[in-house]
């Protein structure tokens, strides 16, 4: 009669991914994490951290909708590594303003119409707030050129040029 294995690892059943504790700083706020080393810092944020504003969109790089600041430096946070930012001071779009006093981007998209479904958004504005703090963006040419990596498949572009260069002639920081 054929034996059957007793424990899972030998009845073919994975053994759960290891973890790890990984600190993160995030909208002013310590956070540890105990999470697979390959978690994305997207998939922390919204996984472990139910900061649901920045977006999956592509998973891949290319939409922006999961951009993030990173010690004021946009990235793209579902091409990186959480354990990447130990150390580092990461804002989402949760970090930058409240329903109760909007951040000047996020009250310069209202203003312009600068979103349609939404979905975007979050990442756009903190996109802007990475070209603003990186003080290249003057002209329209170059907010459009370094906001080329955030797609709005609605097509507010007009309106999210408005509002940022509205931010930047106004020579607004934060």
């Amino acid at each position: 009669m054929p034996q059957h294995p007793t424990n899972s690892a030998a009845a073919g059943v994975a053994a759960p991914p290891a973890t790890s504790p990984v600190q993160l700083s995030i909208n002013g706020q310590q956070h540890t994490l105990h999470i697979a080393p390959w978690t994305t810092l997207l998939d922390a944020l919204r996984e472990y951290l139910h900061l649901t504003g920045t977006k999956k969109g592509c998973d891949h790089g290319q939409c922006g909708a999961c951009t993030v600041l990173v010690d004021g430096k946009r990235i793209n946070s579902c091409l990186s590594l959480a354990v990447m930012h130990e150390g580092d001071e990461i804002t989402t779009i949760e970090g930058l303003g409240t329903p109760e006093n909007l951040h000047p981007l996020q009250q310069a998209f209202v203003d312009h119409d600068a979103f349609q479904c939404g979905y975007c958004t979050p990442g756009q504005i903190c996109s802007a707030q990475g070209l603003i703090n990186e003080g290249h963006a003057h002209t329209e040419a170059e907010i459009r050129e370094l906001m080329s990596g955030n797609v709005c498949r609605c097509g507010a572009y007009v309106g999210i040029l408005n509002a940022v260069k509205e931010v930047v002639d106004k020579g607004i920081k934060n």
